[in-house]
């Protein structure tokens, strides 16, 4: 045999190796480089031709701005072709999400960020969108409204909801991610990012949003999913290499979300043996500890692998106070929880936001949506110290669930938005556990009279500190007397879009005067919201900092002055579509209070 042969073996393996190394170091730019070479080198056959479709259905989502009984301002809208798109503004009929800007961050019922969060994990919110038919994605658009911008990851999922038997595995691949960025125009856009080629074909596609830069609230329109039906063929270029292997693997190690990988270091026994550890013989126990504690979940289980200190310390409890494993919702299973159950002897704070969908963690694993009575049942008796529980969007749970809550008396955050807890169930929460400092009740539309609850949150809830009833449909001025002669320490409370509430019948004046505390007041939608109701404020409120009071009529701008004059602290002021707030008059207080954030916007 010619020893040309086993020379081009060893090159085509260095090349491999090269090739591999390269991408496991590459910057995102050379990354991106490397998928859009990909796609130029990728042909498919004229028989098969690119497939258009829109979003069949939502399934899925974190939060909306609309009402849980409407079509306005919610994620359901994402479904079917654009209702507005290429209009730009302000349009009911697109998808909403609850928040914007860093202003939730900064009130009261902010809760304090998790330690070990991967820095480039910065999702704040997500929506699901299933389509009729399974392809291999070329491209995915996005129509954005009003103030795009928000979109940075795209996912797609290997499962097929429409499929009538469970899949063996269900697998999430990243298309697309950046950090979020500014965009400074708020018209509208076809955002088409360029994605990479995935080797499964999928009819369920999820978007995570980031709002935090953003002046005011994204607004989207509709989905385009672009897909060929059969895989797409690589040219001889690239044949050599599994180019979508080295991406993974860069992924994995880049984004540390690679779960499967993660379960074998968490169960790993191999450590290396030696006579000694080093400089790190001489430290500290606390010291050692110190250290490690800014490294994230994925680098501390690699950690522990490489000597018996460094494991010891690695798998101490005291590392796993603080638990958020929201990051890695895409890889995280049942094994996963088994492999950290040793850990979490002494955790004080669980993040398990967005993990569990679509049968990753079962009831059985956790003895969202794995999340079910059992669940509660097991949280009541396990963990009858519990401080903070937060089931936002768990709209999947019984209503009977929620009556476990009431046994974890020392509650002092409970979040139940967009949940069917009843209010049997929830009068007995708030009868028993009287700690609460923070309560959210946001879009519960099986509540039938928010003036019952009002009454028991004033008289067995008198540390309350933040209070969010958003979209309660029913709740009156008897109401909100109970509240606000019963919480006087409330620092925050949201009555946006609470349609009964009437300034006529003195019901703000009545909080202005006996919740002096208050830093932010949130009136959304309520058209009677006069001049009177906000020199109340302007008197009795000087620790404001955000009001919301879009949609009103009734006030004017020398109102508004007033109450910037005495309220130093203010930073956000929303009086959109506030029809005696011209341009003019908003561009007159911006001059005056430069530092006051102040939105304005106009009907379309």
């Amino acid at each position: 045999m010619s020893p040309v042969f086993p020379m081009l073996t060893v090159l085509t393996m260095f090349y491999y190796i090269c090739l591999r190394r390269r991408a496991r170091t590459a910057t995102r730019g050379e990354m991106m480089n490397s998928h859009r070479t990909i796609e130029s080198n990728s042909r498919t056959s004229p028989l098969n031709a690119e497939v258009v479709q829109y979003a069949k259905e939502v399934v899925d989502f974190s939060s909306h701005y609309g009402s849980e009984n409407s079509m306005s301002y919610t994620m359901w809208n994402l479904a079917g072709v654009p209702n507005v798109f290429p209009s730009s503004g302000d349009f009911t009929q697109t998808a909403v999400f609850r928040t914007y800007g860093t202003w939730w961050d900064q009130c009261p019922s902010a809760s304090l960020p998790f330690n070990r969060t991967p820095p480039n994990f910065q999702s704040q919110d997500y929506v699901e969108l299933t389509f009729e038919q399974q392809v291999y994605p070329t491209a995915v658009h996005v129509l954005e409204t009003y103030h795009p911008g928000a979109v940075i990851r795209i996912l797609a999922c290997s499962a097929n909801p429409y499929s009538p038997n469970p899949p063996a595995e269900v697998r999430w691949e990243i298309l697309w991610s950046e950090r979020p960025t500014k965009v400074n125009a708020s018209q509208a856009r076809q955002f088409k990012p360029c994605i990479k080629q995935i080797n499964f074909p999928t009819n369920l596609i999820r978007l995570e949003v980031n709002s935090s830069l953003l002046d005011y609230y994204t607004e989207l329109d509709a989905v385009v999913l672009h897909g060929v039906k059969d895989k797409p063929v690589l040219s001889l270029k690239t044949s050599l290499v599994d180019m979508n292997d080295i991406e993974d693997d860069a992924y994995e190690e880049k984004d540390g979300c690679g779960m499967d990988s993660l379960n074998k270091q968490f169960s790993s026994a191999v450590l290396r043996e030696g006579p000694n550890n080093g400089y790190f013989d001489k430290l500290p126990y606390e010291l050692i500890q110190l250290i490690l504690n800014h490294l994230t979940l994925p680098d501390l289980c690699r950690l522990a692998q490489t000597c018996k200190l460094l494991s010891q310390h690695c798998c101490d409890p005291l590392q796993y106070i603080h638990l958020n494993l929201q990051p890695y919702w895409a890889k995280l299973d049942d094994t996963s929880l088994e492999f950290l159950q040793s850990r979490c002897t002494l955790v004080q704070w669980l993040n398990l936001s967005w993990t569990g969908n679509r049968g990753f963690i079962s009831v059985a694993g956790f003895s969202s949506h794995f999340l079910n009575e059992t669940c509660l049942e097991v949280i009541s008796e396990m963990c009858p110290n519990l401080q903070a529980l937060n089931l936002s969007s768990c709209d999947k749970l019984p209503p009977q669930a929620f009556n476990h809550i009431a046994k974890l008396c020392g509650l002092k955050r409970l979040v139940l938005y967009r949940t069917k807890v009843e209010q049997t169930a929830l009068l007995s929460i708030l009868n028993f556990c009287s700690e609460l400092q923070h309560l959210s009740l946001g879009s519960c539309v099986m509540i039938e009279d928010y003036d019952v609850i009002a009454s028991m949150i004033g008289a067995k809830c008198k540390k309350l500190r933040t209070l969010d009833l958003w979209r309660c449909k029913n709740i009156t001025e008897n109401g909100i007397a109970e509240l606000a002669s019963g919480c006087p320490l409330l620092e925050e409370l949201d009555l946006g879009w609470c349609p009964t509430l009437q300034s006529s019948t003195g019901c703000f004046t009545r909080l202005a005067r006996q919740l002096p505390n208050l830093q932010k007041l949130f009136l959304t939608a309520n058209r009677s919201v006069c001049d009177t109701d906000i020199e109340e404020l302007a008197c009795n409120c000087t620790r404001l900092q955000q009001l919301d009071i879009l949609g009103t009529r009734m006030v004017s701008p020398a109102s508004l002055r007033k109450l910037l004059e005495s309220c130093k602290d203010l930073s956000l002021l929303d009086v959109s579509f506030c029809s005696q707030i011209d341009n003019r008059a908003v561009l007159e207080l911006n001059a005056t209070f430069p530092k006051v954030f102040i939105k304005k916007s106009f009907t379309q």
